[in-house]
């Protein structure tokens, strides 16, 4: 607490697609010790994705134990969670899990999003409602596809949780959520902060399904007996409500104010810009949900691919360097010996289809441009550039609705590489910083439960006391100049990701 001395540590999980982490943050804000577990995605058919949510538990418990084991003897004071948003997690009576849950970027429901549209009377109702557009990446349209794909299995739902709610329903025994990730169910009103009966009415849903909803820093649980037993951590340690892990990602470098805006490159990438109230694309291609700082919004662009087309085109691609010791660091250091526009080759990254601004879960990626002349080094390039185009185009719908950033915080993968750092000043146009922590959503989820115990007064306090950012860089005015005119050839390119008719 500041101002007094404590050796207490705040826990912070993030129950993400690639791995569970766990951080002990100090009162101070340093970090005590760290802990990733890796998890697996499976694609039974193309365009879906699946995790078992016992495997997130599994990986949970490793990651808090090997944490623990690593931290100094300190007490841990609170326990905050951030995860992946709107993937469903479908438990019976018993809290049994159904079925593996479908994840944020499953793409099998686009008939779903049709039959939520035509039963809500239209997206101006889903504006007024949710919000929010009927996307096939939300967990709505996952219930419905579980209702009319998997009967049996729709008859014995009892409850419907996200990611890091599940964590915390194994961790404590209580059903809860809180106002961030539960924005990104279609089943929340962001606007008002509350469940939308008029959603669930039109869909012929139960509210039952829902879990109570509480503050992100508020005390939602507490661990158990046997939570303790499989984790280390002392019973009775509290949990608090947590968060969305974008919410939490910009809550982690302290992007909680209007006027700021936070670039994160994870498995997808996104551009999120905090406002002081619910503000909705009219168009709704970008997102508005709930912040986790009380009384802030945020709109957010996503793209589906970001580090995770960089990740799928190095595993595919770069086999030679499997044994590296980063051949990520290696890739990027062939791309950066190539001319800004890869020599004419453009790379469209929707490996998952897109969400922003296209809302279109068919969409493919696609390489356009190549011939004889080109290698690895301009194929790295181009899909690096690619992902930085996807997320301007976020960061273009930003200015359209009156939140043009006067600079960019960056997090994640594209903040660790100074060449990507530069390009996405240079394609952006704006300033870009980053902070002193790279802990990403489970830094935020610490300071959360850092507040939920009274270590700080609130959110904005957590975040003064124990993040500081590096000097701005520039954009080259004279690179942007030439990214514009490549970026528009990525946006003519657009054809090539849509695929044929059959």
């Amino acid at each position: 607490m500041p101002g007094k001395k404590d050796d207490s540590l705040f826990l912070g999980l993030d129950v993400g697609t690639s791995g569970v982490k766990a951080i002990l943050v100090s009162p101070a804000g340093a970090v005590a010790a760290a802990a990733t577990v890796p998890l697996s995605l499976d694609t039974p058919c193309p365009g879906w994705a699946e995790q078992d949510p016992e495997a997130w538990w599994d990986a949970s418990t490793a990651a808090i134990r090997r944490v623990l084991e690593q931290g100094p003897a300190a007490r841990v004071a609170a326990v905050g969670i951030s995860g992946q948003m709107h993937s469903s997690v479908f438990l019976d009576r018993t809290g049994a899990v159904i079925r593996p849950a479908l994840l944020w970027c499953d793409g099998r429901t686009t008939a779903e999003c049709r039959e939520i549209v035509e039963r809500a009377g239209g997206e101006a109702q889903l504006r007024e409602w949710v919000c929010n557009a009927a996307l096939e990446g939300f967990t709505l349209p996952k219930v419905l596809w579980l209702r009319n794909h998997e009967p049996a299995a729709f008859a014995r739902l009892a409850t419907v949780l996200l990611a890091k709610d599940f964590i915390r329903l194994r961790l404590t025994g209580t059903v809860a959520t809180e106002p961030s990730d539960a924005s990104g169910t279609l089943m929340f009103d962001p606007a008002r902060r509350r469940w939308s009966r008029d959603m669930l009415d039109a869909v012929e849903l139960p509210l039952s399904l829902l879990p109570e909803v509480g503050e992100s820093a508020a005390v939602l649980g507490r661990v158990t007996e046997q939570g303790g037993a499989l984790t280390g951590l002392a019973p009775g340690t509290p949990v608090v409500g947590g968060g969305a892990d974008n919410a939490c990602g910009a809550a982690g470098v302290g992007a909680i104010s209007p006027g700021e805006a936070v670039s994160s490159w994870g498995t997808s990438g996104t551009v999120l810009a905090p406002t002081a109230e619910p503000r909705v694309d009219p168009g709704l291609r970008a997102h508005t949900f709930c912040h986790v700082a009380p009384g802030v919004w945020y709109v957010m662009g996503v793209v589906l691919s970001a580090g995770g087309a960089f990740a799928w085109y190095r595993d595919q691609v770069a086999r030679d360097l499997a044994h590296s010791d980063q051949p990520e660091a290696h890739l990027i250091e062939e791309a950066a010996g190539v001319p800004p526009g890869a020599e004419g080759v453009t790379f469209l990254p929707y490996l998952q289809g897109e969400r922003t601004p296209h809302r279109d879960a068919s969409l493919r990626a696609a390489f356009v441009g190549l011939s004889l002349a080109h290698s690895r080094a301009h194929l790295t390039r181009a899909v690096l550039e690619g992902v930085c185009f996807a997320l301007r185009d976020c960061v273009t719908i930003l200015r359209e609705l009156g939140l043009a950033p006067g600079s960019l915080l960056l997090t994640g993968g594209g903040a660790r590489s100074a060449f990507i750092r530069r390009l996405q000043a240079d394609i952006f146009g704006l300033p870009v910083t980053t902070v002193n922590r790279e802990e990403g959503p489970a830094y935020g989820a610490a300071l959360l439960a850092a507040v939920g115990v009274g270590a700080f007064p609130d959110l904005r306090a957590a975040v003064q006391c124990t993040l500081t950012r590096a000097p701005l860089a520039d954009a080259d005015p004279a690179a942007h100049r030439d990214y514009q005119r490549i970026y528009e050839r990525f946006r003519d390119c657009y054809a090539a990701a849509v695929p044929p008719r059959s």
